[in-house]
């Protein structure tokens, strides 16, 4: 958990602090800061076991996961809220925007050596966003809920869940020295 803390140089901690700050802070005016916080806290814990499994000699730096969990939980907001919420549409471009803007920057990086030219995470913000997504359905307020919305919640639930059972097995039985799965396959 304490890879969220580092970051890979000024201009990564000042684009995850304002979108923890512009994405994260309205989360949490709506939905509390527990539900946000839990949604966070997976995003950065499934960010650190996804690159684990899929791609283990990378660096681990910055909060990408957690932050990729509050985009992608925006998106679960809107999609479970899309009828009563004002302005839905442009709520959901603007997390397209900001989603692809820093995957742009980091497809960037990742293809020109990177800023420190030492090879970092990316699957992280895959990973994280995973977690966002599927956890923002489960914990998310959902303020109209439909009976379609109840096999939409569980599905959400056994998804994460099964991606974080699957994370940590992997993690337990693998032997060292590490090789992720991206490595293998290669």
């Amino acid at each position: 958990v304490s890879y969220a803390t580092l970051h890979a140089g000024w201009a990564h901690l000042i684009f995850n602090t304002l979108v923890q700050i512009l994405v994260g802070l309205p989360l949490e005016m709506v939905h509390g800061p527990l539900r946000v916080g839990c949604i966070y806290l997976a995003g950065v814990v499934a960010g650190s076991l996804g690159t684990s499994v899929f791609d283990g000699d990378v660096y681990l730096v910055g909060a990408s996961g957690g932050v990729y969990a509050l985009l992608a939980a925006h998106l679960a907001n809107i999609l479970i809220n899309f009828n009563t919420m004002q302005f839905a549409v442009v709520r959901l471009l603007a997390v397209a925007f900001v989603a692809t803007a820093d995957m742009g920057f980091a497809l960037y990086d990742y293809f020109t050596g990177g800023v420190m030219g030492l090879p970092v995470s990316y699957i992280a913000h895959l990973t994280g966003a995973l977690a966002g997504l599927t956890l923002g359905v489960v914990l998310l307020k959902n303020l109209s809920q439909k009976s379609q919305d109840v096999l939409f919640w569980w599905i959400a639930l056994g998804t994460f869940t099964a991606c974080m059972v699957f994370a940590i097995i992997f993690n337990l039985l693998h032997p060292f020295p590490y090789v992720g799965i991206g490595q293998v396959l290669v």
